[in-house]
């Protein structure tokens, strides 16, 4: 039989896998002669041999991959003309052309790595910067493509000759690994007092550690993709002294264990949540907390789930293999400020916060905080996209006319750049508060573009004049003579959850529920229904507007939405209700309220459904004040009953859906916190069915109001049960950290 040559490109999750050794060792298997090689859009092989060979050396690459990697799309062209090939090679990478080539997400040890890292009679025996081709820092080391050592933080540690002959062997599985290292050539870790006394290195430093931590304190540690503050989670006073420090009052801390046993007598666990437990990814994922256990209650007040997570990074191991005790794992943040990457960083911002800092001489160039995820029955649900999961592609299911890119929000904010059938999503950035914040948004922005050789078309904002994200894209569009397009908020929602699902370009009834979005009209929305496709969106109902008696004071603070609602309802009568939100304030600040409201002074409208969650939860003195986003719809969830089945009664008027009814129900139970709770939430779901079965459309759900699981999960029940097709998102989180996709939207090829 003649031979023939094949040229294959690869594109996709194909570097940093351990791709071009399992492709060597398969030609090597097959009798193939050629080359393989890294470029800017992924793998490319130059293949010869027979016909037979070939085609069985294509159809097992396929089937024989790497586990870490994943083939986006490839190209196979046969040729008659030899080169004649004398061996298969592993050529250097080539840097020319588009850079198109997938960055894998940072990944947690992988067991080979585990076991070598406890293994006493190894040479990388508690070496806490194991690694191989198959797990470890990817993103967060990468300086720019295609991904090799220099191209990486790495490329400062000059190997050894043991690391260096792994490095250069095809057959070790160390081949290639870009951060590969030993405790005599590889990077190390120091221990230091907050005052920057040098303590110790190396494996004293997280002896020294486990006991700071057993004895109540708390530690800075650096990690993969930044620091996280540390205390035993089992110790109220130091729990408690970690609130006091980052002045975080009851938000819930991220709990890690050390196996999957320890979660397990912590928590309640489904199936399906302690599969993504054990994802490589190692996200945090939100479970149902076990009741009695030595878990510190101030870990997650007045809520009865826990983020829990397992060891992800060396480092963490041996610490938690060290303490066996679960430990609180935040991110080590000033308040709306990134997640601190840097030791000087360390030293200047974190002092405040901790006892000691555990800083490693391998730099972070691209922060990532963990990833936040939770399950309805085999549905995973983001909070938090971000490490592991970032910055990988998502498929779109059209084609960008237009090189794009996305800035999201203004919370929770993630931008895009998007061209071709594919955009690649930022990990988590988070609020625009802050200048530190901003610094990170631009920074990420800017290393998207030097990672990819990319250059926008197109700048797609949110519509808010005010925020940030928008300002920013209106001047640079200005400065680069770019176009500059801007998509209502809601619109964004309900685009995100058509392109998650890969939806053709047709109609589907958006229901886009949140705090806030800027609306057309002005007025601040948040409980909308909108015909969306690719084109247009129509908005067909929302809820009543009500005023926000403060403006932004009024998010925070439940008692000032419900006050609204009840002084629209009850006018005058007010004073004679007994209602614990009026009891939340003083007599001079109802009177002075009250003037706001009756002037309108400083009381935008809202249609927002979160907002009416809060107004619940003052109503039944559940919160009146909040100490952070979302913490009263938690607080619910504890508190629904299954039940109880039936619901309050509302109405319709034209477009406007009148909440005045489900109020009077609310009210009128209020002593019954748990009946009121079940039956609003209830309530909410019977709306969503009516709407549903009136339009006979595809329905999509997105924003923040649907990441209460309560809610979600009766509407994935009773949408099964009442034949409606219900989409909900898969890959990016309902919340605003999902605006950068739908963004992209309205930018295809017709």
């Amino acid at each position: 039989m003649l031979n023939r040559r094949v040229v294959i490109k690869l594109s996709g999750a194909v570097q940093g896998v351990g791709f071009r050794p399992f492709v060597y060792n398969l030609a090597n298997k097959l009798g193939i002669k050629g080359y393989v090689l890294n470029n800017g859009k992924g793998v490319y092989i130059e293949a010869e041999g027979s016909e037979e060979s070939l085609k069985d050396f294509i159809i097992r690459i396929n089937l024989e991959k790497p586990p870490l990697s994943n083939i986006f799309s490839q190209e196979v062209e046969f040729f008659n003309n030899l080169k004649n090939f004398t061996d298969f090679q592993i050529v250097h990478s080539d840097e020319k052309g588009l850079k198109e080539a997938f960055i894998l997400p940072d990944i947690s040890v992988c067991d080979e790595c585990l076991k070598e890292l406890f293994d006493k009679n190894n040479r990388r025996y508690l070496y806490p910067f194991i690694t191989c081709t198959n797990c470890g820092p990817r993103f967060s080391i990468i300086e720019s493509l295609p991904y090799d050592r220099e191209n990486t933080t790495m490329k400062t540690f000059k190997m050894c000759p043991d690391c260096e002959e792994e490095y250069n062997n095809p057959a070790n599985r160390r081949f290639h690994a870009q951060p590969n290292g030993c405790s005599i050539c590889g990077p190390q870790i120091f221990l230091y007092t907050k005052e920057r006394e040098y303590i110790s290195e190396g494996f004293n430093s997280l002896n020294h550690i486990k006991n700071a931590i057993l004895e109540g304190k708390v530690v800075a540690v650096k990690g993969i993709g930044g620091f996280h503050l540390v205390c035993d989670a089992t110790n109220d006073d130091a729990v408690r002294t970690l609130r006091d420090r980052k002045k975080r009052l009851e938000k819930p801390f991220a709990i890690m264990f050390k196996d999957i046993d320890s979660i397990k007598r912590y928590a309640d666990l489904t199936l399906y949540e302690e599969i993504g437990i054990l994802f490589p990814e190692r996200p945090i994922v939100l479970v149902k907390r076990k009741e009695k256990t030595d878990l510190s209650n101030y870990v997650a007040p007045d809520i009865d789930k826990i983020g829990v997570f397992l060891p992800y990074s060396p480092i963490h191991y041996i610490l938690l293999h060290l303490i066996d005790k679960p430990v609180v794992m935040t991110s080590a943040n000033l308040s709306d400020e990134p997640i601190v990457k840097d030791n000087e960083e360390a030293f200047e911002k974190l002092s405040n916060f901790t006892d000691y800092i555990l800083i490693h001489n391998r730099d972070i160039r691209n922060r990532v905080d963990d990833s936040v995820i939770f399950f309805i029955e085999d549905r995973r649900f983001f909070i938090r996209r971000s490490r592991g999961y970032a910055p990988l592609p998502l498929k779109l299911p059209y084609k960008l006319k237009k090189r794009v890119l996305t800035v999201g929000g203004h919370q929770k904010v993630t931008i895009g750049i998007g061209f071709d059938d594919k955009i690649f999503l930022s990990q988590h950035i988070g609020d625009l508060e802050t200048f530190s914040s901003r610094q990170s948004f631009e920074d990420i922005v800017y290393t998207f573009f030097n990672l990819y050789e990319f250059f926008p078309d197109v700048v797609v904002s949110d519509l808010h004049p005010g925020y940030y994200s928008t300002i920013w894209a209106e001047e640079f569009s200005e400065k680069h003579n770019t176009q500059h397009i801007k998509i209502q908020h809601h619109y964004a929602h309900g685009l995100s959850v058509m392109i998650d699902n890969l939806l053709e370009n047709r109609d589907v009834l958006s229901i886009c529920w949140d705090g806030t979005g800027y609306g057309i009209d002005g007025n601040i929305w948040g409980g909308e229904f909108l015909i969306t496709n690719y084109h247009s969106f129509k908005r067909v109902l929302h809820f009543d507007y009500f005023k926000l008696i403060g403006g932004e004071k009024a998010v925070k603070e439940p008692r000032r939405v419900a006050l609204s609602i009840l002084m629209d309802m009850y006018k005058e009568k007010i004073l004679s209700l007994n209602i614990p939100t009026l009891k939340a304030f003083s007599e001079r600040e109802l009177e002075n309220l009250n003037k706001a409201y009756t002037r309108s002074i400083n009381t935008p409208l809202s249609s927002s459904v979160g907002r009416l969650f809060d107004a619940v939860a003052s109503i039944l003195d559940i919160r009146q004040v909040l100490s952070f986003e979302g913490q009263s719809g938690m607080i619910m969830e504890r508190l629904y009953d299954s039940s109880i089945k039936d619901f309050y009664r509302f109405s319709m008027k034209g477009n406007v859906l009148d909440w005045r009814e489900i109020f009077e129900g609310v009210i009128k139970d209020r002593e019954n916190k748990s009946l009121a709770v079940s039956r609003f939430i209830n309530t909410l779901v019977e709306i969503v069915l009516r709407i549903a079965k009136y339009y006979q459309l595809p329905v999509g759900i997105s924003g923040g109001v649907f990441q209460n699981k309560v809610l979600t999960q009766l509407l994935i029940e009773k949408s099964i049960k009442e034949k409606i097709k219900l989409y909900t998102h898969k890959n990016v989180p309902p919340n605003d950290g999902g605006l950068s996709l739908g963004q992209c939207g309205t930018i295809f090829e017709t």
